[in-house]
C-alpha cells in the first residue's frame, strides 16, 4: 500500500491540521509515495523500536509522540534521536506520529481509555467542536466505590502504578479522562461534575488542589497512552500488515 493512502486513512480522523500549535504531528521521515510492506505500531520511538521494525521487515513506523518533536540542528549520531532518525532513513523506514492530532479526535486517545474503562457513553471535555477536543467525560453503566474504581483502572491499563486523592463521594460514576499530561484539565472536570479524573503526569501540588473535591487518578504517561496502537491496528485492519510493538514501553519502573 501506498504511503501516502495509509497516511489518507489516519489523517480522515485525525487530520494534522487539528494538532495543537506546539506540536510536530505528521510525517517525520519517508517518501509519501513509498510502497509500504509492514507497520510497526508504537507508542514511541525509540532506538529498540527501529530496531524491532528492521527485523520484522517493516518500512512504516507508526507513532502516537512524534520522533522530531523539536527541530534537529545537525545529524552526527550523539544523540538516541539523531540514531533513530540516521537508521531510519538508512533502512527506508517512514515514520508518522499522529499525538495531538489523534488526542483531539472523540474516539482517540481518551476516548479509547474510556471506552476500556466501560464508558461508553462519552463526548469531549474541552470541546473545539462536537468530536474534536481535549479529554473526554461520561458515566459508568454503573456506580463504583471509589476504590474498586481505581482498582479496575490499575488493572485495565496494565499499570505497575497509580496515584490517587480523596473525593467528595464514596461513588464514581462520571469519569473524565485525558490521555497524557492532562492535569491542566482537572477544574474543568470539576466544573462538569466528575467524580473522578484519570489523567498522567500530576505535580504534587496538583494533587493538593483535587483532594477532597475530585478523585484525581495519576498514572504514567506512557500507560495513559498505548492504547492508540490499537487505534492505528484498526484503522489499517486489512490494508496492510501491522505488528504491535514489542519494545515499546514505558521508560519509569517503579521498586
Amino acid at each position: 500500500m501506498i504511503l501516502q493512502s495509509i497516511l489518507d486513512i489516519i489523517e480522515s480522523v485525525a487530520p494534522r491540521g487539528q494538532q495543537e500549535a506546539w506540536d510536530n504531528s505528521g510525517l517525520q521521515v519517508g517518501d509519501t509515495g513509498a510502497d509500504i510492506q509492514a507497520a510497526l505500531l508504537t507508542t514511541d520511538v525509540t532506538e529498540t523500536v527501529v530496531d524491532e521494525a528492521v527485523s520484522l521487515g517493516c518500512n512504516l513506523i507508526l507513532s502516537h509522540h512524534p520522533l522530531i518533536f523539536h527541530g534537529l540542528k545537525h545529524l552526527t549520531g550523539t544523540t538516541p534521536q539523531e540514531r533513530c532518525v540516521e537508521r531510519c532513513v538508512r533502512h527506508g523506514i517512514a515514520v508518522y506520529s499522529s499525538h495531538t492530532a489523534m488526542d483531539k479526535y472523540l474516539h482517540g486517545v481518551s476516548g479509547r481509555m474510556a471506552e476500556k474503562l466501560g464508558i461508553t457513553e462519552y463526548r469531549i471535555l474541552i470541546p473545539d467542536s462536537e468530536e474534536i477536543g481535549l479529554g473526554v467525560i461520561g458515566n459508568l453503566a454503573e456506580p463504583m466505590p471509589v476504590m474498586d474504581f481505581i482498582r479496575h483502572v490499575k488493572h485495565v491499563f496494565g499499570a505497575e502504578w497509580v496515584r490517587y486523592t480523596n473525593g467528595r463521594s464514596t461513588q464514581i460514576r462520571t469519569v473524565a479522562l485525558c490521555g497524557g499530561a492532562g492535569a491542566e484539565f482537572m477544574e474543568e472536570a470539576i466544573r462538569q461534575g466528575a467524580d473522578a479524573y484519570v489523567s498522567a503526569d500530576f505535580k504534587y501540588h496538583e494533587m493538593q488542589a483535587a483532594d477532597g473535591r475530585i478523585v484525581a487518578i495519576d498514572m504514567d504517561h506512557w500507560v495513559s497512552e498505548h492504547f492508540t496502537r490499537e487505534i492505528f491496528e484498526q484503522l489499517l485492519h486489512g490494508k496492510v500488515k501491522t505488528h504491535i510493538s514489542r519494545a515499546d514501553g514505558s521508560p519509569i519502573h517503579c521498586i
